[in-house]
């Protein structure tokens, strides 16, 4: 059986609401470095073939891993950060996620720019563009008819 309908059991909380994951922007930061640290520690294992002086050889090469805000995540064990972006509760760690999204930000780029990342999935990802402008600068107007005169030599 619930609660007695009218109830105002829910002013005899303690607290209303669950603890914020973090206590700190500091502590917020201090983990999100051990992220940046376990990712540069892991690199991804790329196997490779080489012709060598002996016949094939067969390797793993260490291959850059991008910093990925779902990365964080997951490494952090929290669902999402958005929280911490939007929620004014959480306005003292706004500069640390600004910080972290410009160090995963150019992480992403610089790796992009020195071949180290897949250029095309890093620009889509960080919503970077080539434009190119097909514009016709013709301003010659043409009302489509043609004429065609034909003249018979001699």
């Amino acid at each position: 059986m619930g609660a007695p309908k009218g109830n105002q059991f829910w002013k005899q909380r303690s607290k209303h609401g669950r603890d914020k994951i973090f206590s700190s922007p500091e502590i917020l930061w201090e983990e999100a470095c051990k992220y940046f640290e376990w990712i540069d520690e892991n690199p991804l294992q790329e196997s490779k073939i080489f012709n060598g002086r002996d016949g094939i050889d067969k390797d793993t090469i260490d291959i850059m891993r991008a910093y990925t805000w779902d990365g964080l995540e997951l490494f952090l064990g929290i669902d999402s950060l958005r929280e911490y972006k939007t929620n004014p509760d959480y306005k003292d760690f706004s500069q640390v996620i600004t910080r972290v999204g410009k160090i995963i930000y150019n992480q992403k780029f610089e790796g992009a720019a020195a071949g180290l990342l897949n250029a095309n999935i890093i620009a889509r990802d960080l919503g970077l563009t080539d434009k190119t402008d097909n514009k016709n600068e013709n301003t010659n107007t043409h009302s489509g008819d043609v004429v065609i005169n034909f003249t018979k030599k001699g």
